[in-house]
């Protein structure tokens, strides 16, 4: 089952709560426009490990206090395609 709360190939919003369900969002929004974990992760100037470890929903610490500060203030992210 998903994390987020649309079923796998839909097409979004994504309601982030979890690394989980951030990692389901980027994983489709990345599939979608074609793009291999290498050539995102070289169009955003990260390593390809790491992107892999946000779509693995590896809890990493700059996540964690992401999440910490949006539990505190009652609320959430959702991600949705833009408009650009």
């Amino acid at each position: 089952m998903p994390t987020s709360d649309y079923p796998k190939g839909a097409h979004g919003p994504f309601r982030i709560y979890t690394p989980a369900s951030l990692g389901d969002a980027i994983r489709h929004y990345r599939v979608s426009a074609g793009l291999t974990q290498a050539e995102l992760a070289e169009l955003a100037g990260i390593q390809r490990s790491y992107l892999s470890e946000l779509e693995s929903g590896k809890e990493t610490q700059q996540l964690k206090r992401i999440f910490r500060v949006l539990r505190k203030l009652g609320i959430r992210m959702t991600l949705d395609e833009a408009e650009w």
